[in-house]
């Protein structure tokens, strides 16, 4: 993976904040958030937070009484997060996944939205969440399932293969949709040092959109997909969302848009 995919700069974390948050990632918060909260943790640390989706429905299923440490390795991420207003018992944090500022054992719980499939060294990134975890705490975090199981981010990739038929944008099968093989999850987790067995739930659920046109803008404009294409086609970029746009509304429609997206979901005990 090379370092332009975990790049969210510019007005990268704006798009992303208002299109992909409601699109894909909302769902999935809230499901995270509430099975944190049968568990009650009272020290968290999220990894990968963004703009900080998964934090608040974190800080609201457990109320002030809990700490969260949200950390992301690009700051500009964390900026927008801190922008969309404070959150009681919250402390935004720069951090690498795999270099944690933190001492050992000192979070009940690991939380990551979306973002393990970013890290480079998805066993050292593990070893490190298992560092920082007391004995009897736990971490959870889900990852998308293959693209085709993605209906919005499948449609876009095939319609990029068009734009670019020499050398089509990768990004969206290669990275967010790159990590869904069970076994090979289940094996990093063991390098990384979690030795007890490992729980995966696979969870669909639906994307929506008023139009073709939203989601077309959050993953071309609101993700690192918009590296690739602004390198492939400079001053393209509006260009080539158009015919992504295109494509959606021939496959979907042109009026609400309404599509299935699917991640596993993965828990482990320290």
């Amino acid at each position: 993976m090379s370092t332009i995919d975990s790049r969210f700069g510019g007005s990268v974390p704006a798009i992303y904040q208002r299109y992909l948050v409601p699109l894909i990632f909302q769902p999935y918060a809230a499901d995270l958030a509430a099975r944190v909260s049968l568990r009650g943790p009272a020290r968290i640390l999220e990894i990968a937070a963004g703009t900080g989706v998964v934090t608040r429905a974190l800080s609201s299923a457990l109320g002030p009484s809990a700490s969260i440490t949200a950390s992301d390795l690009n700051q500009a991420m964390l900026d927008e997060a801190a922008a969309q207003g404070p959150l009681p018992s919250v402390e935004w944090r720069q951090a690498d996944a795999l270099h944690l500022p933190f001492p050992d054992a000192s979070f009940d719980a690991v939380v990551c939205q979306f973002g393990v499939m970013f890290f480079p060294d998805k066993a050292t990134a593990f070893s490190e969440a298992y560092r920082v975890l007391r004995p009897g705490g736990f971490y959870i975090f889900n990852v998308w399932d293959e693209i085709r199981e993605n209906e919005f981010a499948d449609t876009i990739t095939g319609a990029l293969k068009v734009v670019f038929p020499d050398d089509p944008p990768g990004f969206l099968a290669r990275t967010p949709h790159g990590y869904h093989d069970l076994q090979n999850i289940r094996g990093d987790l063991i390098k990384g040092g979690f030795q007890k067995p490992a729980g995966f739930q696979t969870v669909a659920a639906r994307s929506v959109a008023d139009s073709p046109r939203g989601p077309a803008i959050a993953y071309c404009q609101g993700t690192p997909l918009r590296n690739e294409l602004e390198a492939r086609g400079p001053g393209r970029l509006q260009e080539v969302t158009d015919v992504a746009a295109g494509a959606l509304e021939r496959r979907f429609g042109a009026g609400r848009v309404d599509g299935k997206i699917q991640a596993h979901i993965v828990s482990v005990d320290r």
